[in-house]
């Protein structure tokens, strides 16, 4: 009897152990795994979400992407080019060493020091100081060339780095004396390996294994809100079917991105729940505008007829956004009629329609001189956005109704997305969430004219290029007065959709599933963060 009594404790406090364990240990399915630990590598949104639970950044976005403090507790704009940002005291990165404004400066002389950074998207933003000073510990000045109202909402992108990761002498923003950094810059590789993955974020990376999982453990020297789970694993499952099963056999407590199908079978389903945000994420094709003969383009008479405009609104109007919509996002989305959702800052009130109509597409092609259409390859992936794959081959289907004869090249996106950045297609899938949270954002990027030394169209792989756009979007980001600029983003958009060097063709929504007992607070830009899965009160 005794010795029952005692077994019978001993196992109950071997699975109160255990249940213990679990209670600290959190395993989260993603369904695009990220392609790097580098906060500075690719302005991905895995990539980010990733980068962001280690790394943290002056500015930080809540769940609906406002604006809040970061790293930096305070900021504001002293004049037109110059602002002012008080760095958060008692803050330490995960080795205890605490944050000074020189790590701040290294930060930004890293992302102009990247060779390996994909599309220069974190340089666009450093390009445009023209010093930084640093009057005392907790203070850190911006001086930029030009008005740069948007300062705050761009630096909610760059993750702080600990100076420490490399050799140096006195460090400030001097870029032609590399800052005064004298060892070699940071790799890719040496954040992968952990080596340099030294941030002040409430998680610190443990392992990243390629394709099997990435494993963060809680940064105990945190300065704000412990997070509720210790140990977090990080597992890429890229097809919804395997991780929906997964969380449904108690692999996994999280889910990413469930099928839209399997919502009425998660919410039918006793002990799990789930939650659908709308995204800013626009999904959309760019077209190459920029070449006389674009390499996935043949047409009969020698030329790319992507060049013409009539020919990018009939593919437009060969699409038909509400059915894809409707059966390849199971109502999940919503079709885009610009590139930003209706109602954020600079979108326009009212956009054109964009249409669904293929006897008007045939008719435009025809005026064009296509009306036998041509060949052209859709590229896209197959592993990032939702239904990526499938939304491509509907596409292609729409355009080969009109004449125009598409075949699909659907890849994963660690193929695709270096093939893009060579300008290897012609027509190629893009989803991008204006993480600022308002116009300029898109069209900083993929529609102005390819300018790297000014961080623009860096993303412009089409090499679409007119003059008064520019004009227009380079006044608008220079201009403070919030109403002027406004409008000058819905001019700049209006030229885009009248001339589509790049097609929408819908938002996003996103889906998080969960095990009973907890809750996730859903977010616009898309970020799968542990510190935001809480067990239910």
């Amino acid at each position: 009897m005794y010795a029952s009594c005692i077994r019978a404790a001993a196992l109950a406090a071997l699975f109160g152990l255990a249940a213990g364990a679990h209670a600290q240990s959190l395993t989260i399915a993603l369904a695009s795994e990220p392609t790097a630990m580098d906060p500075h590598y690719h302005q991905a949104t895995p990539n980010n979400a990733m980068a962001s639970q280690i790394f943290e950044t002056l500015v930080a976005q809540d769940a609906k992407m406002s604006l809040i403090p970061g790293l930096a507790a305070s900021w504001q704009a002293l004049d037109d080019t110059t602002w002012e940002f008080k760095l958060r005291e008692g803050v330490k990165f995960s080795n205890g060493e605490p944050l000074t404004p020189q790590d701040v400066i290294f930060t930004f002389c890293r992302a102009m020091n990247n060779e390996e950074a994909i599309a220069g998207s974190y340089a666009a933003v450093v390009q445009k100081f023209a010093a930084i000073e640093t009057p005392d510990a907790h203070t850190l000045r911006i001086k930029t060339l030009k008005p740069y109202p948007l300062l705050p909402n761009d630096l909610t992108r760059t993750g702080i780095l600990w100076s420490g990761i490399v050799e140096h002498g006195p460090i400030t923003f001097d870029l032609d004396r590399k800052c005064g950094v004298t060892g070699a810059w940071p790799t890719v590789a040496d954040f992968n390996n952990g080596k340099n993955t030294i941030g002040t974020g409430p998680y610190k990376l443990k392992s990243y294994v390629k394709g099997t999982a990435i494993e963060l453990t809680r940064n105990e020297n945190y300065w704000g809100d412990k997070p509720e789970w210790r140990d977090v694993r990080f597992v890429p499952v890229p097809n919804a079917g395997p991780r929906l099963t997964g969380l449904l056999a108690g692999d996994f407590d999280v889910i990413e991105s469930p099928a839209a199908r399997d919502v009425q079978r998660i919410k039918n389903t006793p002990g799990f729940g789930y939650v659908v945000t709308p995204s800013v994420r626009v999904v959309y094709f760019q077209f190459d505008v920029g070449r006389d003969q674009s390499p996935m383009v043949k047409a009969a008479n020698g030329k790319n007829p992507l060049q013409d405009v009539r020919v990018r609104r009939a593919m437009s109007m060969a699409i038909d956004r509400k059915t894809i919509v409707d059966r390849i996002m199971d109502g999940m989305a919503t079709p885009a009629n610009q590139f930003l959702p209706d109602g954020m800052f600079g979108t326009l009130p009212n956009p054109p329609v964009l249409e669904y109509d293929p006897e008007g597409a045939k008719k435009l092609l025809a005026e064009a001189g296509y009306p036998d259409g041509f060949e052209i390859t859709v590229s896209a992936t197959n592993d990032r956005y939702i239904n990526d794959g499938q939304i491509a081959q509907a596409v292609a289907q729409y355009l080969s109704r009109v004449g125009i004869k598409a075949r699909v090249d659907a890849m994963t996106r660690s193929v695709y997305f270096p093939k893009r950045a060579k300008r290897e297609f012609s027509f190629a899938m893009g989803g991008w969430s204006s993480e600022t949270g308002e116009a300029s954002s898109f069209l900083q990027y993929w529609v102005t004219s390819y300018a790297p030394e000014l961080g623009m169209g860096t993303s412009n792989y089409g090499r679409y290029s007119n003059p008064e756009l520019d004009q227009v979007f380079r006044q608008a980001v220079a201009t403070v007065d919030e109403a002027k600029r406004e409008k000058l983003l819905q001019q700049a958009l209006t030229i885009t959709l009248a001339d589509l060097p790049s097609i929408p063709l819908h938002f996003e929504s996103s889906i998080w599933a969960f095990r009973k007992g907890l809750t996730y607070e859903g977010r616009a830009d898309q970020y799968t963060l542990a510190s935001s899965v809480k067990s239910a009160r």
